[in-house]
């Protein structure tokens, strides 16, 4: 809990200048973004250290806007286990703030991040004056609602290869994450914590999928060339079908 506090009290104004890393800030009436605008914080994190940790009080709902969060908590054998990650542009603990309830996962960096955080209070603040926040609150919870569906899925998959590239097609959700490309600049161990598995399984998995077609790997990073397999349950250590349908 001290390490929370310690990043919560250093906590910075935000500057008019990050504007454009807040999306939603477009639905707002000019009143509304002023009073968002005003009240809005960043918080400045490094990797490994706890943003928020499962028991805390939500106090803001917050955005990433560089770096990498990851959303996990523990099972019943103590192991990790991972929900989501957030890359930049992605927002997160929405129905939690909603509640105004204790966080029930926790929120880490993987690297060094900056994040934006709205307090409780402006947050439902808005939900009471705000039809275009409501309505872009409304489609971040239905789609974060298919996402942890999608995470319940790929837990149950015994089939590595398919649950990397998964994880991978989820990066490229361009409601949830509008700030990733087809690039994705994530190193293999960051991806493995994600993920759940081993670093060196994911590197082989990489190496099946860049043999396949479907990304290819570069320096910092890797690029997606084919999401459409990436989101499939194909055997992609068989040879790829061609367009016609024939071998």
């Amino acid at each position: 809990m001290a390490q929370q506090d310690t990043v919560h009290r250093f906590a910075r104004s935000f500057d008019e200048r990050e504007v454009s890393a807040i999306r939603w800030l477009d639905v707002l009436s000019p009143l509304e973004q002023e009073h968002a605008l005003r009240n809005l914080r960043v918080f400045e994190v490094e990797g490994g250290d706890a943003l928020f940790s499962i028991g805390q009080v939500a106090t803001h709902w917050c955005g990433v806007m560089e770096g990498l969060l990851k959303m996990s908590t523990d099972n019943e054998q103590g192991l990790p286990l991972t929900y989501a990650g957030v890359p930049p542009g992605g927002w997160f603990g929405e129905g939690t703030v909603i509640k105004r309830e204790t966080y029930r996962y926790n929120i880490q960096a993987l690297r060094k991040s900056r994040v934006a955080g709205l307090p409780v209070d402006t947050f439902h603040w808005l939900l009471d004056n705000s039809i275009g926040f409501n309505r872009f609150v409304l489609i971040q919870l239905n789609e974060r609602l298919g996402q942890f569906i999608g995470g319940r899925e790929i837990e149950r998959m015994n089939n590595a290869d398919i649950r990397v590239a998964r994880s991978l097609a989820a990066f490229l959700n361009p409601v949830l994450y509008p700030g990733f490309s087809t690039v994705l600049n994530i190193t293999q161990q960051e991806l493995a914590y994600l993920v759940g598995l081993s670093r060196q399984r994911v590197n082989e998995a990489l190496t099946v999928l860049a043999a396949y077609g479907a990304i290819a790997v570069e320096y910092g990073g890797l690029r997606v060339l084919d999401l459409d397999a990436l989101r499939s349950q194909m055997d992609f250590r068989q040879p790829r079908p061609s367009k016609s349908g024939n071998l």
